[in-house]
């Protein structure tokens, strides 16, 4: 499974977080996606992904609780296959991108 990673970091460390605080940017989460998870993502709310293996992040929400990426984004998202970057996020950046995932889940 080739995110076997994100998955093991999620279920090992849930933590609650507040997605969607006052500061949160569904744009400019938008904007991150397109400048850094588009390559392989689906990032909009039709259309397969470029990468088969990548999941559309519309259907993020059915994988695993949004809130609970935070972690992973935060730490750094590193997956079983060599075609994803390793990322780090900031807070803002974190909310902003929670924010925007959370405007694609119906």
């Amino acid at each position: 499974m080739p995110h076997a990673a994100i998955k093991a970091a999620l279920l090992g460390g849930l933590i609650v977080y507040n997605a969607g605080s006052a500061g949160a940017s569904p744009a400019d989460g938008q904007a991150f996606a397109e400048a850094n998870c588009a390559r392989c993502h689906a990032i909009g709310r039709e259309g397969d992904s470029p990468l088969a293996e990548a999941p559309p992040f519309r259907d993020l929400h059915t994988l695993y609780p949004i809130e609970s990426l935070a972690e992973a984004f935060a730490e750094g998202i590193v997956t079983g296959h060599p075609d994803m970057p390793e990322f780090e996020l900031d807070a803002q950046q974190i909310d902003d991108v929670l924010s925007y995932l959370k405007s694609l889940s119906p």
